[in-house]
């Protein structure tokens, strides 16, 4: 059924990954394996935001070598998304040597169309966004509405700006039209009246002593570097190859799906089209934007000390619970909250008492009276489609949920411990088909607790330790 090229956004790695990195990583690995199930050749990928102002500052602070700090912190995205068990197959570094030659590539392009130019500027830089605002941009207080409390950085110098004013037009036509299709449509609506209060042209380079000489150096100018913005999103197409692998490039760009959070929308929504635009370059097909986690219902800060680690839940609850809690207990158009005693509870209500009890009751009955299963139908559920093409996991989720609740109301209406001979085969017979459905419809949200029931559910039907052990 062709390519499905898919990409997580790329972290900043000036600190750990925390829960919300899993959120996405969980996500986007979601929606990967529901496409290679669907027969269509996947690629996924994600990288480390390398190139920020901000991880040259988290390395001094640490007493590191800029290089030596971001490979470590890189090093722990990517183990993050092996404990999630989330498919990567491109972990694209932004301080590669061949994402450098492809940015500046990139830059070459936009230059040629004449996009590119330099002037002095003034304006209030946000290191935590990575990008200038103006006054009216800013909430009361004069501060970012991403990172309150932190007081904006008062920067004037010399830059390259791209003509991003010359775009509008032709940003809203393509928005509008779902050329460039952003999910749900309230940020799309968002999107589109930010378009059209009118856009300005903004700056894509820093002075290497702002940056420490940290970067992809502008091609042509020893003295700036790429700002950041410009070189990361290129990490989606430097990835497959964009300046050094042509023939990898055009197998798989465009992107057919970007997977954001909201606090980088603009960047996604606006600057990238506009790049891509004057490179003459395909645009992505899809933006899908969810909203964030709080901890303990506040926001996750480190002054708050609530900043969550999900190494911690994977250890104490497993990969499976983990991915359950992020894919079913929340909206991903509605801020969720992330507790351990939220996930302790849906772990025993759902996952032990729910799934787990009904494929233990079913496979010691099978075992009792030597049945055998047959083959499975691989089938999926069409409201789980339905969800799945419009990313409501939760929604999709309470598909198969509502598979565990027949089956165990099925159970208790037929009551196979009272039954013999042919009948009892029936019964049992069915009961095996539905948890074979159940388990082949799980197989993109929870991928080893499905394989488990698959494996158990083949051949000889045997008892096995209880999936989720009770909490």
């Amino acid at each position: 059924m062709g390519k499905y090229y898919i990409t997580a956004a790329i972290p900043y790695v000036n600190a750990k990954p925390h829960i919300g990195h899993a959120l996405e990583f969980i996500q986007t690995d979601t929606i990967a394996r529901y496409h290679r199930l669907l027969d269509e050749e996947v690629l996924t990928l994600s990288g480390g935001d390398e190139n920020a102002l901000k991880n040259v500052q988290a390395a001094e602070a640490a007493g590191k070598e800029v290089q030596e700090f971001i490979n470590e912190n890189t090093k722990l995205f990517e183990e993050l998304a092996k404990k999630l068990n989330v498919q990567f197959d491109v972990f694209q570094k932004g301080s590669s040597q061949n994402h450098h030659q492809s940015s500046q590539k990139l830059w070459d392009l936009c230059e040629k169309n004449g996009d590119i130019y330099k002037k002095s500027y003034r304006g209030l830089y946000c290191v935590g966004c990575e990008t200038f605002y103006t006054i009216e941009e800013l909430n009361e207080n004069g501060e970012c509405f991403e990172h309150p409390g932190k007081k904006l950085d008062e920067v004037e110098e010399e830059n390259y700006f791209f003509k991003l004013s010359k775009y509008q037009d032709q940003l809203i036509q393509i928005i509008e039209s779902g050329e460039y299709d952003i999910i749900p449509e309230f940020r799309k609506n968002e999107v589109l009246v930010f378009l059209k209060s009118g856009l300005h042209d903004f700056s894509i380079s820093r002075s290497n002593e702002r940056t420490k000489n940290w970067g992809v150096p502008v091609p042509g100018d020893g003295t700036q570097k790429i700002y950041v913005w410009f070189d990361a999103l290129n990490i989606y197409q430097s990835g497959i190859g964009f300046g050094w692998d042509e023939e990898k490039y055009k197998k798989y760009w465009p992107a057919d799906l970007h997977v954001i959070g909201k606090g980088i929308i603009r960047f996604h929504a606006i600057y990238w089209p506009a790049i891509l635009l004057s490179a003459g370059l395909k645009l992505p097909k899809k933006l899908f934007v969810h909203e964030y986690f709080t901890v303990n219902g506040q926001k996750m800060s480190k002054t708050l000390g609530n900043v969550y680690d999900p190494s911690i839940a994977i250890e104490k609850f497993g990969t499976d619970a983990l991915r359950y809690y992020c894919l079913a207990k929340i909206s991903p158009f509605q801020d969720g909250d992330f507790s351990e005693e939220k996930l302790v509870e849906s772990y025993n209500s759902d996952l032990a008492n729910g799934l787990g009890n009904l494929v233990a009751r079913v496979s010691r009955l099978c075992e009792q009276n030597n049945i055998e299963a047959g083959q499975g139908s691989n089938v999926w559920c069409a409201d789980l489609v339905k969800y799945m093409e419009q990313f409501k996991f939760n929604e999709a989720i309470g598909i198969i949920w509502g598979l565990i609740s027949e089956a165990d109301k099925k159970i208790n209406q037929d009551k196979p411990w009272e039954q013999k001979g042919e009948k009892l085969t029936e019964i049992l017979e069915d009961l095996v088909k539905r948890i074979q459905a159940i388990a082949f419809n799980l197989q993109p949200f929870m991928p080893q607790t499905s394989e488990k029931i698959l494996k158990q559910f083949s051949g000889q039907i045997k008892s096995n330790p209880p999936l989720f052990p009770r909490i």
